[in-house]
């Protein structure tokens, strides 16, 4: 017998449609900045609560299979990042959003607000309503006013108001194992994050030394987390957890820094992170060095840019804050089917960079 050709054993993938039985997910990917975001259009099952905190434990508790499919190998990767359009929880909302990463699900993200807008508008899964600029989004971490500028190809940069942003704790120190004193500012943009000079440390935020950075940062958030009770002034005790540490550098080439955000289970942030971007600029202004409205560029581990302002002075409990505006810009990189065969022996995922990605935020 001869061997059969490849068109005649392996029908042409438009044609060939999955069996009765397979779970499938229908999903947009795209970056931002170079980070990925992987927006679930379809099949996700339907979240149960009033907020989006709600919607989130209820992930958490019932769901998270399907964050361990589509976030891990062999369907994403350590990195892969995504989010699930809700509905809205505020009566003048237009979308709510639940974020998902390795380890759990995200309080805010900056840079999955920005990719979200753009493949919600491009792809036609939103729409601005009449007569309004703005997509009102509700996130976990409450309120996001999203603002995109419409060009003749469709959504160019998006410029987002963040959540109440503030300095928590400057100038903190914590011993390290196999580091000793670490000096670190513990700030807040949507999530928790601990800022390290990276130089003070000995790293570079340069690509060569993603591997060090990981481990390092890793180190580092371990021994905040044991050390440090968190505690959001107006917040929901679901907020109070060190979502990632950033080392940051000075910048050449016009921006102001340069930094990197090892968060989750060391994951690493492509783009300059738009909440850790955000929590910088409540560092800056409570500092002095940054003027209301005064424009912050700041720069990723890959070269690409963020730039942050505070667009107003605000207060959080009894502390000095500011709303920051962040602004950056996504592309659209895929439009997928994700399948699950059902004796897929990897239907959960499989994580290799170490701890358990099942258990945690």
């Amino acid at each position: 017998m001869s061997a059969s050709t490849p068109e005649a054993s392996c029908p042409a993938p438009i044609e060939w449609r999955p069996p009765a039985g397979w779970t499938r997910f229908r999903v947009i990917d795209a970056h931002t900045a170079g980070e990925p975001l992987r927006v679930i259009t379809g099949d996700y099952p339907e979240l149960e609560g009033s907020t989006i905190l709600e919607m989130r434990r209820d992930a958490k508790e019932r769901h998270d299979a399907v964050r361990r499919a589509l976030m891990l190998e062999p369907r994403g990767h350590a990195d892969m990042y995504g989010c699930v359009l809700t509905r809205p929880v505020t009566e003048d909302g237009d979308v709510g959003v639940l974020f998902l990463h390795n380890e759990g699900y995200s309080t805010m993200c900056g840079h999955g607000i920005i990719g979200l807008v753009k493949v919600g508008l491009d792809c036609g899964l939103l729409q601005l309503p009449a007569g309004q600029e703005v997509l009102r989004i509700d996130s976990p971490a409450g309120r996001i006013t999203a603002r995109p500028a419409m060009t003749a190809e469709g959504v160019g940069d998006v410029s987002f108001e963040n959540v109440p942003s503030f300095l928590l704790a400057g100038a903190c120190s914590i011993d390290v194992p196999g580091l000793g004193p670490v000096t670190y500012d513990l700030a807040y943009g949507g999530a928790f994050y601990a800022y390290v000079d990276a130089g003070s440390v000995g790293l570079r935020v340069d690509p060569s030394q993603v591997d060090r950075l990981i481990a390092v940062g890793m180190d580092i958030k371990r021994a905040i987390m044991a050390a440090h009770a968190f505690a959001h002034p107006d917040g929901d005790e679901d907020l109070n957890f060190l979502y990632g540490v950033i080392f940051t550098q000075p910048a050449d080439g016009g921006a102001h820094l340069r930094n990197v955000c090892i968060f989750a289970n060391g994951e690493v942030d492509r783009s300059p992170t738009g909440t850790g971007v955000s929590g910088r600029a409540a560092i800056e202004h409570a500092r002095g060095r940054l003027n209301v409205g005064e424009p912050l560029v700041i720069e990723s581990l890959i070269g690409t840019r963020f730039s942050v302002r505070a667009a107003r002075e605000t207060r959080v409990g009894d502390l000095e804050a500011i709303v920051p505006e962040v602004t950056g810009r996504a592309y659209i990189t895929g439009i997928n089917e994700l399948l699950i065969e059902p004796h897929d022996p990897l239907a959960g995922g499989v994580f290799l960079r170490g701890g358990d990605p099942t258990g945690g935020r």
